[in-house]
């Protein structure tokens, strides 16, 4: 059974597809604002990059800057996207979902008991995602998910940790495979490297939730590098 939060779920969210801005790319020094005009160009779901130095060599945002923007997009009618790049994601839950998380995807490399942690984040009334690294073969993530019953699943198009690395090519072909794989019910998600150049291949491979942070953040008109990208959907 798939989770809701706050009577919604991922099926509530998406709207056929989703381009998920990555605040990992903003400029933190004008969070807000940059928040509110992709708000206001459409942008329904955020994502919320957390690494802790260890999974991933950078230690990025945590809780505290999560707790100030959640209101702003919530009060818009939006979601927060968390993923936990961390060793140990089952000791944040709480604390994330208490900052304003409504989902939160977990590492297939770190949970090797992945019913339990789905399990305990649900018990903190989030949804669920599975992320795999490239490493990492396709049927053993797409195992890992039914087994644990996620509510969607995101494969890497880069090596996490960094903003901007360019995509990999790649990953185009795992998610034919991993879309095939899994249910229709089960969202695939794709992060790393996603822009205009690869968008619309990548959907038609089976993604349907596209993290975007250089391809919106990099640019000068936020709104107008957003509506490209779901213009490039259509």
């Amino acid at each position: 059974m798939h989770a809701t939060i706050t009577g919604v779920s991922w099926r509530d969210w998406i709207r056929t597809v989703e381009v998920e801005p990555s605040l990992y790319g903003a400029d933190f020094s004008r969070l807000g604002a940059q928040v509110e005009v992709l708000l206001r160009a459409g942008a329904r779901v955020f994502h919320y990059d957390v690494g802790d130095g260890h999974f991933i060599p950078p230690v990025t945002t945590g809780p505290i800057v999560l707790k100030w923007i959640s209101p702003l997009i919530r009060r818009e009618g939006g979601v927060v996207d968390c993923h936990l790049m961390v060793d140990n994601p089952a000791h944040q839950f709480a604390e994330f979902r208490e900052a304003g998380a409504d989902s939160v995807t977990v590492h297939y490399e770190v949970c090797p008991n992945l019913p339990e942690v789905v399990a305990q984040a649900r018990e903190q009334g989030l949804a669920v995602g599975l992320a795999f690294n490239p490493e990492t073969t396709v049927e053993q993530a797409a195992s890992a998910a039914l087994k644990g019953e996620v509510d969607l699943v995101l494969c890497m198009s880069i090596h996490p940790g960094y903003s901007g690395q360019a995509f990999m090519p790649e990953a185009l072909g795992r998610i034919r495979t991993l879309r095939d794989l899994l249910p229709d019910g089960i969202p695939i998600q794709v992060d790393g490297g996603v822009g205009p150049d690869n968008i619309r291949d990548l959907h038609d491979a089976g993604a349907s939730l596209f993290v975007a942070a250089t391809s919106i953040f990099g640019r000068e008109d936020l709104p107008r590098a957003y509506r490209r990208l779901v213009q490039d959907l259509a």
